[in-house]
Parts: C-alpha cells; sequence; structure tokens
C-alpha cells in the first residue's frame, strides 16, 4: 500500500512552503534516508527524505508551487507502478486566486532585490507585472536594486541536473560569495612535534589510522572557548556568538564532498573526540549520514594532505567566521592556513589562532 510523505514545517510561523526542487526522478528506488525533496520559506531550506526503502511513486506539485503545512507531498511505494489515490495539489490561495508568485517571477523578485508585496498585481503575480514594474521604475530605483543574477551561458553545452550532494553543495558554498567577507592567512610551522604526539596517541589507544586530523580539529575546538570570536558568524546588527562549538571537518567520500559536523565539540575529552569523529567520518563514506550530522556547524577544519597539496584556500561553511586549512609536509615544512569573515575576525585574531594551533601539542 502506498505511503504518504506530508508537507514538513520548517519554521513555526510558516504554514506553507515552496517546493524548491525534486532531487530523483519519479519511479527511482530510494533508500531510507536518501535525499528526495527540497522546500523552502524565505528564511530556510529543508530537504525531505526518505523514511523507508521503496520507489518514489509522486510527487504532488511542481517547483514553485506554495504546498500547505501537512499536506501530501509525495507518495512512496514497494513497486514503481503501484497506484496511488487521486490528489490534488493544495496551494495557497487568497479569495479563491492563487496568491503565490509564479516561479518565472520568483526568479525575477529575486533577481531585481525585490518582494512580491512591491510589485502592483491581481490575482496571481506574473513575470509581466515585475517586467513592468522594473521597466517603469525611475533610475533611482533602479540603481539602489541588488545586483541581477548570473546569466545564462553562451558557449554550446547541456544541463547536467545536480545530484543531491551536489545540490547540497551548491547551497553551502553559494553564502561564501553573497555573504561573507572573505579573507585568508597561511603560516609554515614545524609538523615534527604534532606527527611524534599523533602517532605516541595512535599507539596508545590501539587505533588503526592516525589521529594526526582529528587531534588537531579538536585542539581547534577548545582554542574556540578560549577565543569565543572564532566561534561566531555576522549578523546585520551585530556578531552571533555560538552557545557551543560544533565542528564542521571536510570528508571527501568518492566524488562527494561532505561538512561533517562534530555537536559539542569543545566538551568532548580528546578520546571521545577521535571516537565520535571517526564514526562520522565512516558514516560519510558509507553515505549513511543523517541531516543533523552534516548541519549547524559553528567553525570548520579542512585537509588535502592525503593529496600531497602543499597549500589551499577553503571556502567558509555557512554563518562560521573560520575555516582552518591543513595541508601536506614538504621538505619538512607545513602549512596552516584560513579562510575567515573579515566582519568578524582580523588577520591579527587569524594569526594568534594558527599560531596556538600549530605550536607544540601538550
Amino acid at each position: 500500500m502506498p505511503t504518504p510523505i506530508h508537507t514538513p514545517r520548517i519554521n513555526n510561523n510558516d504554514d506553507e512552503v515552496r517546493l524548491a526542487a525534486v532531487l530523483v526522478k519519479v519511479g527511482s528506488k530510494v533508500r531510507a534516508g536518501d535525499p528526495i525533496i527540497d522546500v523552502e520559506t524565505d528564511k530556510a531550506t529543508f530537504t525531505v527524505e526518505a523514511a523507508t526503502e521503496g520507489y518514489l511513486l509522486a510527487v504532488l506539485g511542481e517547483q514553485g508551487d506554495t504546498l500547505q503545512v501537512g499536506s501530501i507531498l509525495a507518495w512512496m511505494g514497494a513497486a514503481p507502478d503501484e497506484p496511488i489515490p487521486s490528489h490534488r495539489v493544495q496551494l495557497q490561495t487568497e479569495n479563491g486566486t492563487a496568491a503565490e508568485p509564479t516561479l518565472k517571477a520568483l526568479l525575477l523578485l529575486k533577481a531585481h532585490g525585490l518582494r512580491s508585496a512591491d510589485v502592483p498585481h491581481s490575482g496571481r503575480l506574473t513575470a509581466a507585472d515585475v517586467e513592468n514594474y522594473v521597466a517603469n521604475r525611475s533610475p533611482e530605483k533602479v540603481a539602489t536594486a541588488s545586483a541581477a543574477r548570473w546569466p545564462n551561458p553562451t558557449a554550446s553545452g547541456r544541463v547536467e541536473p545536480f545530484s543531491p550532494e551536489r545540490r547540497g553543495m551548491s547551497r553551502t558554498v553559494s553564502w561564501h560569495r553573497d555573504e561573507a567577507a572573505a579573507g585568508y592567512i597561511e603560516l609554515p610551522y614545524d609538523p615534527a612535534p604534532w606527527d611524534a604526539y599523533a602517532a605516541s596517541f595512535q599507539a596508545s589507544h590501539s587505533l588503526m589510522l592516525s589521529p594526526l586530523l582529528s587531534l588537531m580539529a579538536w585542539r581547534l575546538a577548545r582554542l574556540a572557548t578560549e577565543s569565543p570570536n572564532i566561534n561566531a558568524t555576522a549578523m546585520a546588527d551585530g556578531i552571533y556568538l555560538y552557545d557551543q562549538v560544533n565542528l564542521g571537518l571536510t570528508v571527501q567520500a568518492g566524488s562527494s564532498l561532505y561538512l561533517v559536523v562534530l555537536r559539542d565539540a569543545a566538551s568532548k575529552t580528546d578520546v571521545a573526540f577521535v571516537k565520535e569523529l571517526g564514526e562520522l567520518q565512516r558514516g560519510a563514506m558509507k553515505h549513511e549520514l543523517k541531516p543533523e550530522q552534516t548541519a549547524e556547524a559553528t567553525i570548520g577544519f579542512t585537509s588535502m594532505a592525503r593529496w600531497k597539496v602543499s597549500r589551499h584556500i577553503p571556502i567558509l561553511a555557512p554563518q562560521t567566521s573560520l575555516m582552518v586549512a591543513h595541508s601536506h609536509t614538504a621538505n619538512g615544512i607545513a602549512h596552516l592556513g584560513a579562510s575567515y569573515d573579515h566582519r568578524v575576525l582580523t588577520g591579527f585574531d587569524v594569526v594568534q589562532v594558527l599560531q596556538k594551533l600549530s605550536g607544540p601539542p601538550s
């Protein structure tokens, strides 16, 4: 018997969400936990996952449609040809007419930095309504509009839809271009004391793999408790200091890149930290991470040493101010770098963190 998937509530004050994207084809087989649909409000995006293994039978809406929270969003079944009950997409309505803008209108609103309330219209807001409004605006208002979205490529090519992992990473990195005021700093250091410390730790705790990166990430989490401003993000009117340290670590699993998140990292002992981070890394390699294991990072750590990369400039994770980059050792010298949000941190702040992090472990 088909199983319904209901439209989730993202924010307490929102009774509707928009259908942002369908991540798998209708009729495809999915595993429990696979991302299948993105829904969004003006404040957040949420990925709906399959609760059980089965087939995606139908999605009750088109991209851009507004759906009532609690309505049936999709149907899952045990076979790809299972019949489903008749359905009707529940669109937001006002006085019997659809109030949500069309998808093209939404794109134009975003491109011109407008809200639907800014544009005069009757019934459903259309692209023509937005275009007419923009054409008749004064030059002063046009000059203050936000930058237009990137144009489509003109060279010959084809569109390949994002995989769920690439779609998630696209959302992750786009904030960096639009929001963060990014800087980058790096310094050389002698990696020998850290290598010796990691080897001793590995032997004393009978670990199969070197805990070097985990131990450096653990020290970064502890440093974030000593310097709370590195465990923060910028808001319109001030700096938002997080109550706990959620450390994000990049993990490359085949062609997929994950940012796994170890919550309340600074409260853990080094042994517990290494163990729990190892479990997250194994989950990433198996593509079995839960949504909360890749969300709400407050500070980040990344390394490309396994590919013998001596230097790289990482992208900040959303709503963080610091991402530390670890590199390969060459000729006895390694480098630690950091991308940082200059609205929150100065270069001096970052240098102090890197000096403490690269110093002899204790």
